[in-house]
């Protein structure tokens, strides 16, 4: 059994390089984000070998697959899917079956921290499937935990990540290589062509509005009021929406003042791109404004500097965007650290206290003092 730090790839001699390599990482699009640069560490790791994603099927309609953020990368070769949670028989039988037809000769462990007796458990399953080599398997409270800094906020998942599988070298976190998805230049075109000329004179500010939980929902009036406001503040930009197609209703309503208050063309992107499109697309607005969500990581990955409302369901800075020049606004209350996925007692009081004032002075620092790099 591993202890997720003692695999160093030198170990595994020359001629008994693994020929297949076994990712476990479960989630959608953010999850998936966070762990690029870790994915970035495995392919420099195991260059020659063939490297498979074993994840999990959508739970969320709105929840795009890991395969719809990576596909095209080069960082993996293929996707063996599941059901989370299932305890049905047959599928984990034919899971099983499929890992142990594949025959990976090493398992690298990303999946996100569910206790040590969920890790062991994970751990005996690998191994009843022929995966001896298992690497970042968070068999320690330590590997478990996002540790905490001096102000006892938390380290990032990026970072827990990447820790756990240190073994196979340094995965460079502060390096914007590592967070590349590599995307191609027909995924920059689409994204070009979905924003319009017209719009792609304008100075570039996307939004999204929505999310897949109720705790993270500052709410759609309070949206409209903010790009309401945030027209006259920064008059004839372009609004560029983006979100699922079940989000574009709300993104309309949030937009409906956007004209008439000054501001320039609205572009509704709502479930019209890939999610590597909507990246491309990201990488040219100059401010990237949304709650704790898929699109903010994705637009955070490429570059763009976010605007980010978060609730306090999750303590700060695990969740947070990586690296310099965003702006989270995060307010800390006497419940912080819930998980909750539906906040009905406490009335989201840690989100809803967030006001439009904090937001746009954020926006104006972010607009008008840029970080430079």
């Amino acid at each position: 059994m591993t202890d997720g730090h003692t695999q160093q790839p030198t170990q595994l001699q020359a001629g008994k390089q693994p020929q297949r390599v076994l990712v476990y990482r479960l989630g959608s699009l953010g999850d998936t984000i966070v762990a690029l640069p870790s994915l970035h560490l495995i392919a420099r790791a195991f260059p020659r070998a063939e490297r498979r994603l074993l994840t999990n099927l959508p739970v969320n309609a709105k929840a795009p697959p890991a395969a719809a953020v990576l596909s095209g990368s080069g960082l993996l070769h293929g996707y063996m899917r599941y059901t989370v949670g299932t305890r049905n028989p047959a599928e984990l039988l034919r899971l099983w079956w499929s890992i142990r037809r594949w025959r990976p000769d090493v398992l690298i462990y990303l999946a996100g921290a569910r206790g040590l007796q969920a890790a062991q458990r994970d751990a005996r399953f690998f191994r009843l499937c022929g995966l001896k080599r298992q690497v970042g398997v968070p068999l320690t409270e330590d590997m478990q935990t996002n540790r905490r800094d001096a102000n006892g906020d938390l380290e990032p998942e990026a970072s827990r990540l990447a820790r756990n599988i240190a073994g196979l070298g340094n995965a460079l976190l502060d390096n914007p290589a590592s967070w590349d998805l590599r995307l191609t230049p027909s995924e920059h075109a689409a994204a070009v062509a979905a924003i319009g000329p017209d719009a792609m004179q304008h100075e570039i500010l996307a939004v999204s509005v929505g999310t897949k939980v109720q705790a993270k929902d500052w709410g759609r009036d309070n949206w409209r009021a903010l790009l309401t406001e945030l027209a006259r503040a920064f008059p004839g930009r372009t609004l560029l929406l983006a979100g699922s197609p079940e989000e574009s209703a709300a993104s309309d309503f949030a937009a409906a003042n956007w004209r008439s208050s000054g501001g320039g063309p609205i572009v509704n992107l709502c479930g019209r791109l890939t999610p590597r499109e909507s990246a491309a697309a990201f990488a040219r607005a100059r401010l990237f404004l949304g709650h704790d969500s898929g699109p903010m990581h994705l637009a955070a990955t490429v570059g763009t500097p976010c605007v980010a409302l978060f609730a306090a369901r999750n303590l700060p800075r695990q969740w947070f965007p990586y690296g310099p020049g965003h702006k989270v606004l995060y307010h800390h209350v006497d419940c912080a650290g819930c998980g909750l996925e539906t906040c009905i007692e406490q009335k989201k009081k840690c989100l809803l206290s967030i006001t439009t004032p904090e937001v746009l002075s954020a926006i104006h620092q972010s607009l008008n003092n840029p970080i430079t790099l």
